[in-house]
């Protein structure tokens, strides 16, 4: 082949990318027009539903405008998607599914999952190329301008001495941007400030954005690379035949070298440990504000400002979309380990070959209004009433005799028995706390006899003295020696009350205490 065969193949293969093929259709400002107006500079992904009205809304318009739209190809890419009017003609509405899925078909569009569930659409790196192109072709700069020049120089001098081999000249270079640097800090010392004019700062500005613009559809560049990768593997993951073991060592070493197999995922790894540093990141967002700071910043839109300010989201947004796409790489990888089948995929590979081979059947014998019955799969199957239980010989044998009562087994308990056993003594407690033998509450409850003081007796107690205020507040701690119903002693401590002539009066009396000691 001659060098214009190989020159026109490369060119060919060029033209023939997504990114070119959007820009060169007749209907390329309106499809371009509405990726601009649906995906804002700050709007990444948009719902599925969302975005069929939206394009349905934005074409429409376009097309009452007289713009050239491309609602007659998706009409007739699906006929039966479009209205009739009535006079019988088709409606020239578009349809907003059918351009979408047309735009998918083209690679201007994906369509994913969001972590909701949801379908949402996202634009791809040849659209995003594609609209980077357009808003720098429609800003109007200079080509040629100094800071471009200032920043290629500047790049040009990093790298090299970078790449110088020889230490003594490195160290001349440090020697010489130290002075520099020492001459411009002296210099500002004395008061000698350079302004920099609107005009110089417009240039730089501009310069920048052109940079910033990219940034989106790098990103996308690397995901959609990790994307790739994730399909090819898991493709081959489906029809490997070899054992487990070595599938295992493959497929790990391509999981750790994965962002080393792609330019743009070395580029990612290289970008990403420069940004992983916190500080840079705090650094360039307080350059930014200086920047916007400036007076010639008066003269920016709304829309550049908020676009400038977003720089360090862009690049946060961007990494952690290509993280989560490894990550879903990851875990894919681990699930096909984990739950891999060979035979049961290559069946199920069969089985939906022959469903494309009979639906490709249908599409050429059928028109697009014919109708075909499908049953569900798979079919309700008819199954009678199962038995839920078995016999069991113990469910049908009788249950023992119950056996009489032993009438021996208890004791006969005598009435005082159980009154020892019952409840407080309240009407014995009353009285000993109205005797005048006694100067407090814990003495007159001392002067009981022993089987009037049990444990129990201190509930009594403790009701017959609320309302007395040395009671209630705790003043007085006191020993309370109590005798069990089987003799055995135990003590307690509990406030205590002073029994004077004016407190042994309102002393409680309520007959209902008497009734249910009683009925104890």
């Amino acid at each position: 082949m001659t060098d214009v065969d190989l020159e026109f193949a490369r060119v060919r293969a060029v033209l023939d990318r997504p990114t070119l093929r959007l820009m060169s259709r007749p209907t390329s400002a309106v499809v371009l027009a509405v990726f601009r107006t649906v995906f804002d500079r700050d709007v990444q992904y948009v719902p599925a539903e969302r975005m069929h009205l939206q394009v349905e809304e934005h074409v429409a318009r376009l097309q009452t405008a007289g713009a050239r739209t491309p609602a007659n190809e998706a009409r007739s890419a699906a006929p039966d998607a479009g209205m009739v009017s009535e006079q019988g003609e088709p409606d020239a509405r578009p349809n907003g599914r059918a351009l979408c899925r047309e735009w998918v078909a083209a690679q201007w569009l994906v369509r994913s999952n969001s972590p909701d569930g949801d379908e949402q659409y996202s634009l791809t790196s040849h659209a995003l190329e594609a609209l980077s192109l357009v808003d720098a072709l429609s800003s109007d700069r200079a080509l040629i301008s100094e800071s471009r020049l200032a920043m290629i120089v500047d790049a040009v001098h990093r790298w090299a001495a970078r790449a110088e081999p020889d230490p003594a000249i490195q160290v001349r270079r440090i020697d010489a941007q130290i002075a520099e640097l020492q001459a411009e800090r002296d210099r500002l010392e004395h008061g000698e400030v350079d302004t920099v004019d609107d005009a110089r700062m417009r240039d730089g500005y501009t310069n920048i954005s052109d940079l910033i613009r990219q940034l989106p559809s790098d990103f996308k560049r690397v995901e959609e690379a990790v994307a790739a990768m994730h399909r090819s593997i898991v493709e081959d993951f489906r029809q490997e035949v070899r054992p487990i073991g070595e599938i295992l060592d493959d497929y790990l070493a391509r999981t750790d070298n994965l962002m080393e197999a792609t330019p743009e995922g070395r580029a990612f790894e290289g970008a990403f440990e420069l940004l992983r540093d916190d500080a840079l990141l705090l650094r360039l967002r307080d350059d930014i504000q200086t920047i916007l700071a400036h007076p010639f910043a008066d003269g920016l839109g709304a829309a550049e400002r908020r676009a400038f300010r977003n720089t360090v989201v862009i690049l946060r947004q961007g990494i952690e979309d290509v993280l989560a796409q490894r990550r879903q790489l990851t875990a894919t990888l681990r699930d096909q380990i984990v739950a891999h089948d060979v035979a049961r995929d290559r069946e199920l590979d069969a089985v939906l070959r022959s469903v494309e081979r009979g639906l490709a059947t249908w599409m050429d014998q059928g028109s697009a209004r014919d109708r075909l019955p499908l049953g569900l799969l798979p079919a309700t199957a008819e199954v009678g009433t199962l038995r839920e239980r078995f016999y069991d010989p113990d469910a049908e044998s009788v249950p023992p005799a119950i056996e009489e009562p032993d009438d021996d087994v208890f004791e006969e308990l005598d009435v005082e028995t159980i009154r020892r056993h019952g409840g407080p003594l309240l009407t014995e407690l009353r009285a000993a706390l109205r005797s005048a033998s006694a100067d407090s509450s814990v003495d007159a409850f001392h002067g009981l006899p022993p089987e009037q003081r049990r444990p129990v007796e201190l509930f009594g107690l403790a009701h017959l003295l609320t309302g007395h205020d040395d009671f209630e507040s705790a003043a007085h701690l006191a020993e309370h020696r109590t005798v069990r119903p089987d003799g055995s002693p135990v003590t307690f401590h509990m406030p205590t009350a002073a029994l004077t002539d004016e407190r042994r009066g309102p002393v409680p009396d309520t007959t209902n205490d008497e009734h249910a000691q009683e009925a104890r």
